[in-house]
């Protein structure tokens, strides 16, 4: 197995294995203020080469493969679009924010993985400089398996502002069961129908705002008719862990542990918030057992960090 980073300065860096793009993380996007520019990862393939995140969906063009999205923090959204006002619905308010590169910091290129770090800096729509980030990333193919592969997430988010910038959701906010916001997954249209498995469940919607270690997806491709299985980990030292989840198999397919579901977590100026997940790209159908076992793959990556 070769792997390898081609990185396009400014822009973009590719993470390849044996000439498969696994992953491109865009850490320099060019999409329109409303979209809330943030840096994200797509495509993103299976080690056989199935695409498995989706890119501006018409449905809701702000969703971008995997990337880190916050629709509430103080009165700001770093999500894109509209913004959830009680009593009123969606509105398209002047308050999408933007998430913006300072620096890629270190590119390392290991046998087998790929590991970069970002520094970021958010601003609101009116340009006020509110949030430092510092971001890692790993591409990690384990020893053994050729069929999976995992993304290492981790963040720390200081508040620079004077302003306290509670994070929340449209759900904090009076919209029920909608508590989306953190690291959030868009599949492919394909993916529509497709399955949510669990710790011992396999189903769909109704387990949308409980609470687990981890959640996973099993979705199928147009063409060939095969299936990949995404499996999202939460680290165990973040806020609220074990999350309730957002997931959606109906309209769409996503998931999202989402830390700020159904609670506010305070972010007063000078705090600094830390998460880390891992995500695991396979290929083929899973069940509630193998994807735990994947799920414990992802866990043992977050763990070597």
């Amino acid at each position: 197995m070769t792997l390898s980073a081609l990185h396009d300065v400014g822009r973009a860096v590719d993470v390849v294995a044996d000439g498969t793009t696994l992953a491109q993380y865009v850490y320099v996007p060019t999409d329109v203020q409303l979209e809330s520019p943030r840096p994200y990862l797509h495509p993103v393939r299976t080690r056989g080469g199935d695409l498995v995140t989706a890119f501006r969906p018409h449905d809701h063009v702000w969703h971008k493969g995997i990337a880190w999205s916050l629709p509430v923090v103080g009165e700001h959204n770093f999500w894109g679009g509209p913004t959830y006002v009680h009593g009123q619905g969606y509105v398209q308010l002047e308050n999408d924010g933007s998430m913006d590169h300072v620096a890629l910091t270190d590119l390392e290129v290991a046998d087998d993985r790929v590991d970069l770090t970002h520094t970021l800096a958010w601003h609101t729509q009116q340009r006020e400089h509110v949030i430092d980030e510092q971001r890692t990333l790993g591409f990690v193919v384990p020893a053994g398996r050729d069929d999976a592969w995992v993304l290492t997430f981790e963040t720390a988010m200081t508040n620079v502002s004077s302003a306290d910038l509670t994070i929340g959701s449209p759900t904090t906010r009076g919209r029920e069961n909608a508590g989306y916001g953190g690291l959030f997954w868009r599949g492919p249209r394909s993916f529509t129908g497709g399955t949510l498995l669990a710790p011992d469940f396999s189903g769909g919607e109704e387990v949308r705002g409980t609470r687990g270690p981890w959640m996973g997806f099993v979705g199928r491709h147009d063409g060939t008719g095969g299936a990949s299985t995404v499996v999202i980990v939460d680290g165990t030292d973040n806020p609220s862990h074990p999350p309730q989840w957002f997931a959606r198999t109906e309209q769409f397919g996503c998931l999202n542990p989402a830390p700020f579901f159904s609670t506010e977590v305070p972010f007063a100026p000078g705090d600094t918030l830390r998460f880390r997940y891992a995500v695991v790209i396979a290929d083929g159908s899973s069940d509630p057992a193998s994807a735990a076992a994947l799920a414990l793959l992802g866990e043992r990556e977050m763990l070597t960090r």
